[in-house]
C-alpha cells in the first residue's frame, strides 16, 4: 500500500515474491472489519480478473494492471514502459486517434489516467454505473488491438512528449540532476533500475515502431495483466461483459520476471555536484533496504516517520527548529520490489553547508544506533501509517483508491484484501528492531551522498561612481 504513496514505484506477479513476505503477528482485535471483500478469477486466455463490490455511489472503478515497468526493460531500451503508457491513448482498432480520453470524460469519467512504475503500469478511471460497458470496452480494445493503429507518426509525437516531460521533470527542476547522478551510482549499470523509469534521451530517440511493437506484443498480453472493476455494479452482468470483451483475446505465455542479483554497496560514495537550477545546497543521504514486504521494510518505514514526518520528529526537530540550519527535511522508505532505498533529503538555510548538514544527519543516526527509539514514537508512527493507508480506501477509483489498493497487494502477495495483514507488519515493529536496522542497514560505509551545492553567483561589477 505505502507503494502507491511513493510516486512512483512498484511492482510484480508474483509467487516468489510472496513467499519471502515479512511473517506478521495474529491481527490485532478488530482489524478482521478491514478486509475487503472481493472475488477474484482467471479468464482461459489469462486475465485474472477482481471484483470488488461498492454501493456507496452509483459510481464504477475500472483499473487495468500490466504486470511491466521499468525493471523489466533492456540496457539501452530505459523508458520504454512509460513511453508505452503514452501509446495507450493515442487509438486503437476501433477508436480513433487521440479521442480514448475525450470519449470518457463526455460520460462523466473522473480519476481517469495512467501511471508507471519500476514494475507495474496501470490504467484507470471511474465512470457512473451505467457507463460501465463502454470503459470495459475501451480498454478491451487498447489491451487486444492498438497496434492496429500504432504509426510512426504517433511514436514520433510521443517520444517528443516523454522527452519533454524528462526535461522539465529530470534536467530543468531543482536537483532533477543531482538526483539522477546520486540514483545511478545506487544502481549501476546493467541494473534495471538504473536508467529510472523516465528513462535517458538517447534511448528515447533510439526507440523504433518495431521496438515498441515487440515491448507490446511481450507484456501487454491478457497473461500478464490484471483487471480490477470496484463500486456499484451487477456481478453477474458484469462478469458477461468482462467475457464478452476480454475473453474473446489471443493469449500468449505470461513472460518471466527477470532475474536480477541485489546491488551491495560495500563504500560511501561522495558526490560533489554543481547544482544549477535550485538557490539553496541539498544533502541526500541514501542506503540500500529490504524490499517491498520483505523484513525490515516496515521497521525503515516505521524509522523514517520518527525522523522524517511531522515537528517533533527527531531530524526536523533538530535541523530545522532547535538549530535552524535546515529549510525542510523528507525522510522516507521507497519501497520497491526487487530492492528499496531508504532516503534523508536535508534543504539548507542560507549560508549552511551540507557538511555542516551531514554532521548533524549523522549525531541523530548515531543515537539511534546507539539508543534506538521509544514505543511512543512506534506508537505516533503507526498511527501516522494507519491514517494514510486506510484514508486512501475512502475513494474507490483513483491512484490510491481502492481498485489501485486490490490490485497493489494482488501485486505483491497474491492476496488483493491484505490491508489488515499489511498493518500487521508495523506491529511487530520494536525499539530493538529499530535499532539493530539502523545499525546494520543504515551504515556510515554502505551509502551514497549527495552534496547538490549551487554554483557561486558572479557579482555584477560595481557601477563608476565617475561623472562625465
Amino acid at each position: 500500500m505505502k507503494a502507491l504513496a511513493a510516486a512512483a514505484l512498484v511492482l510484480f506477479g508474483l509467487p516468489a515474491l510472496a513467499q519471502a513476505t515479512q511473517e506478521a503477528k495474529p491481527l490485532e482485535p478488530g482489524r478482521e472489519a478491514l478486509a475487503i471483500p472481493y472475488e477474484k478469477y482467471t479468464l482461459p486466455n489469462g486475465l485474472e480478473v477482481i471484483l470488488s463490490v461498492d454501493r456507496k455511489l452509483p459510481i464504477v472503478s475500472v483499473n487495468v494492471w500490466y504486470h511491466v515497468g521499468a525493471y523489466n526493460e533492456q540496457p539501452g531500451r530505459t523508458g520504454f514502459a512509460h513511453l508505452f503508457e503514452h501509446m495507450m491513448f493515442q487509438g486503437s482498432r476501433n477508436v480513433a486517434d487521440d479521442v480514448h480520453i475525450s470519449m470518457l470524460e463526455q460520460l462523466g469519467a473522473t480519476d481517469l489516467n495512467g501511471t508507471t512504475s519500476f514494475d507495474r503500469t496501470n490504467y484507470f478511471e471511474t465512470v457512473p454505473t451505467h457507463h460501465l460497458e463502454t470503459a470495459l470496452w475501451l480498454e478491451s480494445d487498447r489491451m487486444g488491438f492498438l497496434l492496429d493503429a500504432l504509426t510512426p507518426e504517433k511514436l514520433a509525437t510521443q517520444k517528443e512528449v516523454v522527452k519533454n516531460e524528462r526535461r522539465q521533470g529530470t534536467e530543468a527542476a531543482p536537483y532533477g540532476l543531482a538526483q539522477e547522478e546520486a540514483w545511478h551510482a545506487l544502481f549501476p549499470l546493467p541494473h534495471p533500475y538504473h536508467g529510472a523509469v523516465i528513462g535517458s534521451m538517447k534511448d528515447l530517440d533510439a526507440a523504433t515502431v518495431d521496438d515498441v511493437k515487440d515491448f507490446f506484443r511481450k507484456w501487454y498480453a491478457p497473461s500478464n495483466a490484471t483487471l480490477a472493476v470496484v463500486g456499484d455494479f451487477d456481478v453477474a452482468k458484469t462478469k458477461a461483459l468482462i467475457e464478452k470483451y476480454f475473453g474473446s483475446l489471443p493469449s500468449h505465455p505470461k513472460p518471466a520476471r527477470p532475474q536480477v542479483a541485489p546491488v551491495k554497496t560495500t563504500k560511501p560514495v561522495v558526490i560533489r555536484f554543481e547544482e544549477r537550477v535550485a538557490t539553496l545546497p541539498l544533502l541526500s543521504v541514501q542506503w540500500l533496504t529490504p524490499a517491498y514486504f520483505e523484513n525490515g521494510d516496515a521497521t525503515a518505514d516505521v524509522l523514517a516517520t520518527v525522523l522524517g514526518t511531522g515537528k517533533a520528529s527527531r531530524l526536523y526537530r533538530r535541523l530545522v527548529l532547535e538549530k535552524q540550519l535546515a529549510q525542510s527535511v523528507t525522510v522516507a522508505q521507497q519501497s520497491q520490489g526487487a530492492q528499496s532505498v531508504f532516503n534523508i533529503d536535508v534543504t539548507a538555510r542560507p549560508g549552511v553547508s551540507t557538511d555542516a548538514l551531514l554532521k548533524e544527519v549523522d549525531a541523530v543516526l548515531e543515537d539511534v544506533r546507539k539508543n534506538g527509539i521509544t514505543a511512543e514514537e512506534i506508537q505516533r508512527a503507526r498511527t501516522r501509517i494507519d491514517t494514510r493507508t486506510l484514508a486512501g480506501l475512502q475513494s474507490i477509483g483513483g491512484f490510491g483508491g481502492k481498485a489501485d489498493v486490490l490490485q497493489s497487494y494482488n501485486h505483491f502477495v497474491g492476496e488483493p484484501s491484505y490491508v489488515a495483514q499489511d498493518l500487521a507488519r508495523y506491529e511487530s515493529v520494536t525499539p530493538e528492531a529499530v535499532k539493530q536496522f539502523a545499525r546494520d542497514t543504515l551504515r556510515p560505509d554502505a551509502r551514497v551522498i549527495l552534496h547538490a551545492v549551487p554554483a557561486p553567483r558572479k557579482q555584477a561589477p560595481a557601477e563608476s561612481k565617475e561623472r562625465h
